[in-house]
């Protein structure tokens, strides 16, 4: 069990170094609250998590001597609070197909000189998100890291390959 948390300890140090991640000015963006009254420490908790999963998932996909650095300019998590349900459901995130996640963010891939080998914009919203299969039902950013895993692997795809 030790081997595999330290394997899985490396893996994560190693995709760290390939891929950057930065929120710009989350304070501003659409939906990212733990709650119907949000805290900086959630909203801080939860890009932590989106950051953790995009190093480890990009992590195998970004050729060694790489960087990807992506920078977020607004995220709007999957479902919203409904406040008019009342108090009890504060810090219940209603899941409907009108409350669609969406990610904007540009991306750049550079090689161990600097030179930029990729780059561009993103703006998704997957309206779809519900027909989504997603292996973990109990991960409350399910829908959100299957576009993200989506998107690396179609935008990221052959890199390194000449």
């Amino acid at each position: 069990m030790a081997a595999a948390c330290a394997l899985h300890a490396a893996d994560a140090a190693k995709g760290a170094a390939r891929t950057e991640v930065i929120f710009d000015h989350p304070e501003n963006f659409t939906d990212v609250k733990d709650s119907n009254f949000p805290t900086d420490k959630g909203r801080d908790a939860i890009l932590a998590r989106i950051r953790e999963y995009l190093v480890y998932c990009t992590s195998r996909l970004v050729p060694d001597g790489d960087k990807l650095t992506v920078t977020f300019t607004d995220i709007d998590l999957a479902g919203d609070f409904e406040p008019w349900r009342g108090p009890q459901w504060d810090d219940v995130r209603i899941v409907k197909a009108i409350y669609p996640p969406a990610f904007k963010f540009s991306y750049m891939v550079t090689d161990s000189a600097g030179r930029v080998v990729k780059q561009g914009a993103e703006d998704i919203r997957d309206m779809n998100f519900q027909t989504r299969v997603t292996i973990d039902t109990s991960d409350s950013l399910r829908y959100e890291k299957a576009i993200l895993d989506d998107w690396a692997r179609e935008t990221l795809r052959g890199l390194g390959k000449a």
